[in-house]
């Protein structure tokens, strides 16, 4: 049985402060990743953004074209409310998997982990949908178990079976610039939408 986190489940976290994957800035290997990228025009998604911190950070970058997307209107809302200079039509209240679109790069940052295991392949397949041919998905995963979830762990042998099918990988390892409570808990990634 498939277990829904809806956004109801969503809300209620934000609303109690059980918060606990939000770094209350943008993680350094996804801010570290956006500062080499010279192209400031790509078209950018951050799905399950919450407070969006990677988003304000690669808006602050340079970066006009990227957008947040969360199942909860309660960040969405207090984002807006703290960074009014950004783009209202940037941020999107939605569900990932109806999400329409067409991106250039998608930043993972705890929302793969967020998922139930169950819907793990869908994921492989929306992100193959929602990039352009050339595409990149890029962020962090965690390579360890939890005892139940969210957040859902696993391992890399794991995540091979699902992207294998639609993405080419650019980076898949251990990373080495992950926050210091994650270190050596998380993989690294890049994978570039397959050809095939």
């Amino acid at each position: 049985m498939e277990l829904k986190f809806d956004e109801a489940f969503w809300s209620a976290r934000y609303l109690s402060g059980h918060t606990g994957w939000d770094l209350s800035r943008a993680s350094t290997p996804l801010y570290q990743y956006l500062c080499q990228i010279e192209r400031k025009d790509l078209q950018i998604l951050v799905p399950g953004a919450g407070n969006a911190h990677e988003v304000i950070a690669a808006w602050n970058l340079g970066f006009t074209n990227i957008f947040s997307l969360d199942i909860s209107k309660i960040p969405i809302e207090e984002f807006s409310n703290r960074f009014p200079q950004f783009p209202k039509g940037n941020l999107i209240h939605g569900d990932f998997f109806d999400h329409k679109g067409s991106y250039d790069l998608i930043l993972e940052q705890t929302f793969f982990c967020a998922l139930h295991p169950s819907l793990r392949e869908k994921y492989a397949q929306k992100m193959f949908e929602l990039l352009k041919p050339g595409g990149s998905l890029v962020g962090v995963l965690f390579n360890r178990e939890f005892d139940s979830g969210p957040p859902f762990g696993g391992n890399q042998a794991e995540y091979l079976t699902y992207f294998t099918p639609y993405f080419d990988f650019v980076v898949f390892e251990n990373c080495y610039n992950s926050e210091l409570p994650r270190l050596g808990k998380e993989l690294f990634i890049h994978l570039k939408k397959s050809k095939r």
